[in-house]
């Protein structure tokens, strides 16, 4: 299960690079939502999986009996995907701003900071 998931962080990496690279800014937030995931994957592996077990201790006891599933990363991932959310909203905004100013949403053409230089 493990190889599985680190095959799919993998691809969701270099999915994510290659999407990011592209120079397109619609691009590039989905390859910055995509690496978030990863990285959510990522933490979510870390904390070493265990299928069937809950992260609970019994009512009355002081430490676990046996296996028990560490609730850290899922607490960890799952606070994770609500920033990474914001952070989406918030880029989507900013490219839609940028698209309603500039007129353009490709990265080599929004240079209103440098402009080009005129040729005599």
């Amino acid at each position: 299960m493990e190889a599985l998931l680190a095959l799919t962080i993998g691809v969701l990496v270099a999915a994510a690079v290659y999407l990011m690279l592209s120079g397109h800014m619609f691009r590039f937030i989905l390859g910055l939502v995509l690496i978030s995931n990863a990285a959510n994957l990522t933490i979510f592996t870390a904390g070493r999986l265990t299928e069937g077990v809950p992260a609970l201790i019994a009512v009355g006891a002081e430490a676990p009996d046996g296996l028990v599933a560490n609730p850290l990363p899922q607490a960890l991932v799952l606070t994770a995907i609500v920033i990474g959310f914001g952070l989406f909203a918030f880029a989507i905004t900013l490219v839609k701003r940028a698209w309603t100013e500039l007129g353009t949403v490709e990265a080599d053409e929004m240079r209103l900071a440098e402009p080009r230089k005129e040729k005599p």
